[in-house]
């Protein structure tokens, strides 16, 4: 059964009424910023977001995990709140992830959950740092299939990059890569915490340059082969961004690779079934205890 709907369920407004608290670290001088649910004590759970998106994304979804997990999300650099760069890497976002966990005394018993970009910078780390981690749960994000094409992102050069009213501003947020999705809700409460006020009107919360600033990584499929802790993958069953041909591709680089597809999912796939998309983490994060 899909968690589409129009009306907001009651779950959606505990969890956002559940307010995190936030930080920051220092990271080669950006302070980087994060939210946080719980305290350390529990097994730690460090949600990554994915490309041009931030910390709270996970509002609807971290709150679940407080009390049995330090329920703690990252904002990378160039997004959300935390500081812009000259330069970008994937080097420098690994640094971020474990500066985050280090900084919440996250144990090596956390586990990352990272979406899309956020994935591919998460690999970066537990590659650096094999001994940090205790798993990683990709989703829809990884190594693709050659024949596995993203969808392009709308054109950043015919976007204004401000307006005049918070409200007009909200009216043209659009998830990247680009889909519909149908619980609205969610998209609205996305859409709130994306902007921020700028040069007298409201913008986006995200460094227009950081893709032109990012330094080619180009060590992506070695550095998931070396991967030696746990690692799962759940990708959306209609993603236009991944498929089960890359889903297979990562499991022959990765033979122990757990591979869950979400049903009437696509490349957001815990905003398209958010009830769903939770059991799911809720049953491999059980297989892993």
């Amino acid at each position: 059964m899909s968690d589409s709907t129009y009306t907001t369920p009651d779950w959606f407004w505990e969890a956002i009424d559940t307010k995190p608290e936030s930080g920051f670290v220092d990271v080669e001088d950006s302070d980087i910023n994060y939210l946080y649910w719980s305290e350390p004590g529990n097994p730690g759970l460090l949600f990554v977001h994915g490309h041009n998106a931030h910390a709270h994304w996970w509002d609807f979804i971290a709150p679940s995990y407080k009390d049995d997990y330090q329920s703690v999300a990252v904002d990378m650099s160039g997004m959300g709140d935390s500081d812009h760069r000259d330069e970008y890497s994937a080097d420098l976002y690994a640094q971020e992830i474990v500066a985050v966990a280090d900084k919440c005394n996250m144990g090596p018993d956390t586990i990352l959950v990272s979406h899309s970009y956020g994935g591919i910078m998460s690999i970066r780390a537990v590659a650096q740092y094999p001994d940090r981690f205790k798993g990683l749960i990709l989703l829809d994000s990884g190594v693709k299939h050659p024949d596995d094409v993203t969808p392009p992102e709308p054109d950043r050069l015919a976007r204004a990059k401000s307006y005049p009213t918070s409200e007009i501003a909200r009216s043209r947020f659009r998830l990247q890569p680009p889909q519909q999705c149908q619980n609205q809700y969610v998209v609205d409460h996305i859409a709130r915490t994306s902007i921020e006020y700028i040069d007298d009107g409201f913008g986006w919360k995200f460094d227009e340059e950081q893709r032109s600033r990012m330094k080619a990584y180009e060590d992506l499929e070695a550095d998931f082969r070396s991967i030696s802790i746990k690692c799962a993958l759940i990708y959306g069953a209609d993603s236009e961004s991944f498929s089960s041909k890359s889903a297979q591709h990562m499991q022959s680089l990765l033979p122990n690779l757990e591979v869950t597809e979400l049903a009437d999912a696509q490349h957001h796939l815990f905003l398209d079934q958010p009830v769903t998309f939770m059991a799911c983490l809720s049953k491999q994060l059980d297989a892993w205890k």
